[in-house]
């Protein structure tokens, strides 16, 4: 059940007549009023031929006529309206139904606070099967206002209560990090224009889109004026940036002239301040022990970065911030992974929207990595390969499955949900990149008996998952891998126990799979040889006889055991 607290208005006669008449665009059927503030005496149009809406709204008005002829000062946003809607598939609940869930959203609003004979004029109207609109007048019988900061969030408990009451549909409990809903006169006007979204909804997304490609918010601005976004930038006397609004090009007003929203109405983490700090954080410095070996590709590096994901989720400052930066990295995967990816990884960008946002304050400067690995991935210019992309999108799916834990754990129910949604089109675009890779190891199967060595190898690195693992599709492909990661020097066994500790494998439905993208990833180059590795210190620092250095002599390197030789050697 929703129940949507509507912006202060100023014209009680307008908003009775919207109610009781035929609807502009979901037709209004048998009008009534199911409750309200006293029933004995209230005209109701609809039920008494003779009253008359301006009879009712004066009786409504009343108590805001005495107050404004007392006090002289005229208020002009007294008229309170809150539509209450059930969900398309809860039952039709009845008019006394409707009453009682009428009289307890009042209440929990503080419109008419139980047991206060001096609470607001009210009323609830029924023009349709699926929901009733409350509309109150904000001045109480002794002339005060009452109290309705909050009461949104407490008018959303109530309704969570109701739902489990009347056995109605269970909505999330939301945390006030959601953008707004857009309103009927957005969705009428995106439908009369022919837009598939709302101006709001359609800036949500391209601002979105464009955050990995922005190291601050100047750059940010510049960025979306030059791909069609009308800004209008707030800056104070010395020329800094103090606030923005973007508009929709072709989405005017009445007069014709263009219609700007704040960036924090078009979505709460959206604001200058929080992109700002989002942006704008200083690159660490890099210790000087740190490895310089990195990947060639910004998708590997991206995978690497995801891999130190859940160390990061330890602090709740950072793990905000990782999750943040993490709805970055699968926007701009969106953005350049092939073509017949994008749909679904774009439902993917947009189901994360709301999982990347809560109540925590995110530390930003702790998910530098994972936002620069973002960045480099929008500057390239080159798509992944079949393995990389794999790698890296099952890399999100854990990194996904981690968010939705954090979440849970939290009691973000909001954001769980949309976490577990993202999971959904992630998986699927995750299976769709790996076809491709697995059509290519199955055609080259290591021999029958390489692959009995390398079954005993899965037995004895990964005991407790080899039979799901070996019972898994994948496992003629699997063995492909384990061949080709013996052949560039690393040992079988300790790259499974390496690749089964990086993601636990209980939750992972298809075990082999994810072995495949993990072993692919970090067997990419050779295994370093340490032997070889000595000689070339020894090489490279022992001073010669004469005071140079010597020549480096060729560099030792340990033979290479294949699966074969491991079989006929037992």
């Amino acid at each position: 059940m929703i129940a949507a607290i509507k912006p202060a208005g100023a014209n009680t006669r307008g908003l009775l007549a919207y109610l009781y008449g035929p609807g502009r665009h979901d037709e209004h059927l048998d009008p009534h009023i199911v409750t309200g503030f006293a029933m004995l005496g209230m005209p109701d149009p609809g039920r008494n031929p003779d009253a008359t809406l301006t009879q009712l709204a004066q009786h409504l008005d009343e108590p805001v006529h005495l107050r404004n002829s007392e006090f002289g000062k005229k208020i002009t946003d007294h008229v309170w309206h809150c539509p209450v809607r059930a969900a398309p598939e809860d039952r039709h609940l009845s008019d006394a139904e409707w009453a009682d869930i009428a009289q307890r959203i009042v209440e929990a609003a503080g419109i008419a606070p139980p047991g206060d004979d001096l609470g607001c004029r009210w009323i609830a109207v029924r023009h349709a099967d699926d929901h009733i609109h409350i509309l109150a007048t904000t001045v109480r019988e002794d002339g005060r206002r009452p109290k309705l900061h909050d009461s949104g969030i407490r008018v959303g408990d109530a309704c969570r209560q109701i739902e489990t009451d009347y056995g109605l549909r269970q909505l999330k409990k939301g945390d006030r990090t959601a953008a707004r809903r857009p309103t009927q006169a957005e969705m009428h006007k995106a439908q009369r224009l022919g837009w598939e979204q709302t101006s709001r909804d359609w800036l949500q997304d391209r601002i979105r889109a464009a955050i990995p490609h922005a190291s601050n918010t100047e750059e940010l601005l510049a960025y979306l004026e030059a791909d069609g976004i009308a800004i209008k930038p707030r800056r104070g006397p010395s020329g800094d940036l103090l606030g923005y609004a973007a508009g929709r090009l072709g989405d005017l007003n009445k007069d014709g002239e263009q219609i700007f929203h704040p960036g924090g109405r078009i979505a709460p983490d959206l604001t200058l301040p929080k992109l700002k700090a989002r942006l704008e954080t200083t690159e660490p410095e890099e210790h000087p022990t740190a490895r310089r070996d990195q990947p060639a590709t910004p998708w590997h590096r991206a995978t690497d970065a995801l891999d130190t994901l859940q160390v990061g989720m330890a602090d709740d400052a950072h793990a905000q911030a990782h999750i943040t930066a993490l709805g970055d990295l699968i926007e701009v995967t969106a953005q350049k992974a092939p073509v017949r990816l994008q749909a679904e990884l774009r439902a993917v960008s947009r189901a994360f929207g709301r999982a990347q946002r809560s109540q925590i304050r995110a530390e930003n400067q702790a998910a530098h990595t994972l936002r620069k690995a973002a960045r480099d991935i929008a500057h390239t210019a080159t798509g992944p390969d079949g393995s990389a992309l794999a790698a890296l999108l099952a890399a999100l799916v854990w990194a996904t499955v981690l968010a939705a834990r954090w979440h849970e754990a939290k009691n973000h129910a909001q954001q769980t949900e949309a976490a577990r949604q993202t999971l959904h089109h992630l998986q699927v675009a995750a299976d769709h990149a790996l076809t491709p890779v697995l059509d290519s190891l199955a055609t080259r199967q290591p021999s029958e008996q390489a692959g009995r060595t390398l079954v005993l190898d899965i037995r004895a690195a990964i005991p407790d998952h080899a039979d799901r693992i070996l019972a898994d599709p994948a496992w003629p492909a699997l063995a492909t891998v384990l061949a080709d990661a013996e052949a560039g020097g690393h040992n079988p066994h300790q790259i499974l126990k390496e690749a089964a500790a990086q993601r636990e494998l209980t939750t992972a439905r298809q075990p082999a799979r994810v072995l495949i993208t993990r072993i692919q990833h970090t067997s990419r180059n050779p295994a370093p040889n340490p032997r070889a590795e000595a000689a070339r210190r020894r090489s490279t620092m022992t001073p010669a006889p004469s005071g140079h250095l010597a020549r480096n002599p060729p560099p030792t390197t340990a033979p290479t055991i294949s699966a074969d030789q491991r079989h006929r050697q037992r």
